[in-house]
Protein backbone atom coordinates (compact mmCIF):
# COMPACT_ATOMS: atom_id res chain seq x y z
CA UNK A 1 0.00 0.00 0.00
CA UNK A 2 1.17 3.75 -0.67
CA UNK A 3 1.20 6.15 1.74
CA UNK A 4 -0.07 9.37 0.12
CA UNK A 5 1.07 12.50 1.88
CA UNK A 6 0.14 16.22 1.91
CA UNK A 7 3.47 18.18 2.84
CA UNK A 8 3.32 22.20 4.12
CA UNK A 9 6.05 24.10 4.63
CA UNK A 10 6.72 27.66 3.31
CA UNK A 11 10.31 27.45 3.19
CA UNK A 12 10.82 25.64 -0.21
CA UNK A 13 14.47 23.86 0.49
CA UNK A 14 12.76 22.49 3.76
CA UNK A 15 9.64 20.86 1.09
CA UNK A 16 12.62 20.18 -1.08
CA UNK A 17 14.78 18.31 1.28
CA UNK A 18 11.56 16.53 3.44
CA UNK A 19 10.26 15.12 -0.32
CA UNK A 20 13.78 14.21 -1.18
CA UNK A 21 13.79 11.74 1.88
CA UNK A 22 10.76 10.63 1.23
CA UNK A 23 11.56 9.87 -2.19
CA UNK A 24 13.93 7.43 -1.02
CA UNK A 25 10.89 5.10 0.08
CA UNK A 26 8.78 3.30 -2.24
CA UNK A 27 6.34 2.97 -0.02
CA UNK A 28 5.48 6.69 0.58
CA UNK A 29 4.15 9.26 -2.06
CA UNK A 30 3.82 13.20 -1.96
CA UNK A 31 0.61 13.74 -3.70
CA UNK A 32 0.36 17.62 -2.70
CA UNK A 33 2.69 20.32 -1.58
CA UNK A 34 1.63 23.44 0.10
CA UNK A 35 3.41 26.48 1.01
CA UNK A 36 0.64 27.79 3.60
CA UNK A 37 -1.82 26.49 6.34
CA UNK A 38 -4.58 27.91 4.16
CA UNK A 39 -3.23 26.15 0.87
CA UNK A 40 -2.71 22.72 3.34
CA UNK A 41 -6.20 22.83 3.76
CA UNK A 42 -7.70 23.79 0.70
CA UNK A 43 -5.19 20.30 -1.09
CA UNK A 44 -5.82 17.97 1.86
CA UNK A 45 -9.62 18.13 1.10
CA UNK A 46 -8.87 18.17 -2.53
CA UNK A 47 -6.63 14.94 -2.21
CA UNK A 48 -7.85 13.25 0.85
CA UNK A 49 -4.43 12.09 1.62
CA UNK A 50 -3.52 9.28 3.84
CA UNK A 51 -1.10 11.47 5.98
CA UNK A 52 -0.57 15.21 6.10
CA UNK A 53 3.09 16.61 7.43
CA UNK A 54 2.47 20.03 8.31
CA UNK A 55 5.11 22.76 9.80
CA UNK A 56 4.07 24.43 12.83
CA UNK A 57 4.99 28.42 11.56
CA UNK A 58 3.57 28.73 8.54
CA UNK A 59 1.67 32.21 7.26
CA UNK A 60 -1.96 32.94 6.91
CA UNK A 61 -2.57 29.85 8.53
CA UNK A 62 -0.03 28.37 10.94
CA UNK A 63 0.35 24.67 11.00
CA UNK A 64 -1.34 24.27 14.61
CA UNK A 65 -4.72 26.02 13.30
CA UNK A 66 -4.70 23.79 9.59
CA UNK A 67 -4.13 20.84 11.25
CA UNK A 68 -7.30 21.14 13.41
CA UNK A 69 -9.12 22.15 10.53
CA UNK A 70 -7.72 19.18 8.40
CA UNK A 71 -8.95 16.73 11.70
CA UNK A 72 -12.34 18.45 11.44
CA UNK A 73 -12.89 18.26 7.93
CA UNK A 74 -11.11 15.43 6.41
CA UNK A 75 -10.76 13.18 9.80
CA UNK A 76 -9.30 10.42 7.20
CA UNK A 77 -6.47 12.40 7.63
CA UNK A 78 -3.75 11.83 10.03
CA UNK A 79 -1.98 14.65 11.03
CA UNK A 80 2.45 14.67 11.67
CA UNK A 81 3.64 18.37 12.83
CA UNK A 82 7.05 18.86 11.79
CA UNK A 83 8.97 21.93 13.15
CA UNK A 84 12.24 23.46 14.97
CA UNK A 85 10.65 23.97 17.80
CA UNK A 86 9.85 21.52 20.63
CA UNK A 87 8.51 23.79 23.27
CA UNK A 88 5.76 22.08 25.47
CA UNK A 89 3.47 24.31 24.48
CA UNK A 90 3.39 23.41 20.55
CA UNK A 91 3.40 19.83 21.89
CA UNK A 92 0.55 20.46 24.22
CA UNK A 93 -1.60 21.98 21.59
CA UNK A 94 -0.56 20.07 18.90
CA UNK A 95 -1.45 16.39 20.70
CA UNK A 96 -4.66 18.58 22.18
CA UNK A 97 -6.11 19.76 18.74
CA UNK A 98 -5.76 15.45 17.65
CA UNK A 99 -2.04 15.56 15.77
CA UNK A 100 -0.80 12.21 15.56
CA UNK A 101 2.80 12.29 15.50
CA UNK A 102 5.30 15.28 16.14
CA UNK A 103 8.87 15.17 14.87
CA UNK A 104 11.84 17.67 14.87
CA UNK A 105 13.48 18.92 11.52
CA UNK A 106 16.91 18.21 13.60
CA UNK A 107 15.94 14.40 13.91
CA UNK A 108 17.00 11.90 12.01
CA UNK A 109 15.37 11.08 8.20
CA UNK A 110 14.71 7.44 8.73
CA UNK A 111 12.62 8.89 12.03
CA UNK A 112 10.82 10.63 9.48
CA UNK A 113 9.73 7.99 7.08
CA UNK A 114 9.03 5.46 10.50
CA UNK A 115 7.07 7.93 11.85
CA UNK A 116 5.18 8.75 8.77
CA UNK A 117 4.38 5.04 8.03
CA UNK A 118 3.54 4.22 11.99
CA UNK A 119 1.12 7.06 11.65
CA UNK A 120 -0.68 5.64 8.69
CA UNK A 121 -1.08 2.29 10.13
CA UNK A 122 -2.83 3.75 12.64
CA UNK A 123 -0.49 4.24 15.14
CA UNK A 124 0.66 7.31 16.84
CA UNK A 125 4.47 8.51 16.52
CA UNK A 126 6.80 11.10 18.80
CA UNK A 127 10.02 12.55 17.88
CA UNK A 128 11.98 10.29 20.46
CA UNK A 129 12.76 14.28 21.98
CA UNK A 130 9.00 14.93 22.17
CA UNK A 131 8.29 11.51 23.98
CA UNK A 132 10.82 12.31 26.67
CA UNK A 133 9.17 15.45 27.36
CA UNK A 134 5.98 13.48 27.27
CA UNK A 135 6.54 10.91 29.47
CA UNK A 136 9.00 13.47 31.85
CA UNK A 137 5.83 15.44 32.10
CA UNK A 138 3.85 12.06 32.64
CA UNK A 139 5.99 10.53 35.36
CA UNK A 140 5.43 13.84 37.13
CA UNK A 141 1.71 13.81 37.07
CA UNK A 142 -0.41 14.47 39.83
CA UNK A 143 -2.44 12.30 42.19
CA UNK A 144 -5.63 14.00 40.60
CA UNK A 145 -4.67 13.26 37.19
CA UNK A 146 -3.73 9.97 37.84
CA UNK A 147 -7.01 9.27 39.99
CA UNK A 148 -9.06 10.71 36.74
CA UNK A 149 -7.30 8.56 34.31
CA UNK A 150 -8.28 5.10 36.40
CA UNK A 151 -11.80 6.46 36.47
CA UNK A 152 -11.62 6.90 32.71
CA UNK A 153 -10.71 3.25 32.03
CA UNK A 154 -12.83 2.07 34.52
CA UNK A 155 -16.00 2.58 32.20
CA UNK A 156 -13.46 -0.41 29.46
CA UNK A 157 -13.98 -3.68 29.40
CA UNK A 158 -11.24 -5.81 30.30
CA UNK A 159 -10.38 -6.30 27.10
CA UNK A 160 -10.50 -2.87 25.91
CA UNK A 161 -8.30 -2.04 28.96
CA UNK A 162 -5.94 -4.75 27.48
CA UNK A 163 -5.93 -3.08 23.82
CA UNK A 164 -5.41 0.75 25.49
CA UNK A 165 -2.27 -0.09 27.46
CA UNK A 166 -1.14 -1.71 24.00
CA UNK A 167 -1.66 1.83 22.43
CA UNK A 168 -0.18 3.54 24.91
CA UNK A 169 2.99 1.05 24.86
CA UNK A 170 2.92 2.47 21.11
CA UNK A 171 1.74 -0.60 18.98
CA UNK A 172 0.02 -0.26 16.02
CA UNK A 173 -3.66 -1.95 15.13
CA UNK A 174 -1.36 -4.78 13.11
CA UNK A 175 1.18 -5.16 16.20
CA UNK A 176 -1.78 -5.62 18.77
CA UNK A 177 -3.80 -7.71 16.50
CA UNK A 178 -0.77 -10.18 16.28
CA UNK A 179 -0.03 -9.49 20.03
CA UNK A 180 -3.48 -10.80 21.10
CA UNK A 181 -4.80 -12.79 18.10
CA UNK A 182 -7.30 -10.88 16.92
CA UNK A 183 -8.31 -9.98 13.38
CA UNK A 184 -6.87 -5.79 12.94
CA UNK A 185 -10.32 -5.22 12.30
CA UNK A 186 -11.14 -6.39 15.76
CA UNK A 187 -8.61 -4.17 16.95
CA UNK A 188 -9.58 -1.33 15.12
CA UNK A 189 -13.26 -1.37 16.25
CA UNK A 190 -11.89 -1.16 19.63
CA UNK A 191 -9.69 1.03 19.49
CA UNK A 192 -12.96 3.14 18.38
CA UNK A 193 -15.00 2.39 21.07
CA UNK A 194 -12.05 3.27 23.37
CA UNK A 195 -11.63 6.84 21.75
CA UNK A 196 -15.45 7.23 22.15
CA UNK A 197 -15.70 5.93 25.63
CA UNK A 198 -12.72 7.79 26.92
CA UNK A 199 -14.22 10.99 25.06
CA UNK A 200 -10.92 11.82 23.58
CA UNK A 201 -9.52 12.40 19.96
CA UNK A 202 -6.77 10.32 19.13
CA UNK A 203 -4.74 7.33 19.83
CA UNK A 204 -2.04 9.54 21.49
CA UNK A 205 -4.56 11.50 24.21
CA UNK A 206 -5.67 7.49 24.49
CA UNK A 207 -2.10 6.67 25.14
CA UNK A 208 -1.59 9.62 27.56
CA UNK A 209 -5.00 8.08 29.58
CA UNK A 210 -3.39 4.85 29.76
CA UNK A 211 0.04 6.17 31.23
CA UNK A 212 -1.50 8.36 34.01
CA UNK A 213 -4.18 5.56 34.43
CA UNK A 214 -0.79 3.02 35.08
CA UNK A 215 -1.57 0.65 32.27
CA UNK A 216 1.74 1.10 30.49
CA UNK A 217 4.18 -0.46 32.78
CA UNK A 218 7.01 0.14 30.31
Amino acid sequence: MTIRVLLADDELMVRAGVRAILATDDAIEVVAEAGDGVEAVELARKHRPDVAVLDIRMPRMDGLEAGAEIRRTVPETAVVMLTTFSEDAYIARALGDGASGFLLKSGDPRELIAGLKAVAEGAAYLSPRVAQRVIAELSGGSMARATAAKEQVDVLSPREREVLALVGAGLSNAEIARRLFLVEGTVKAYVSAILLRLAVKNRVQAAIVAYEAGLVTH
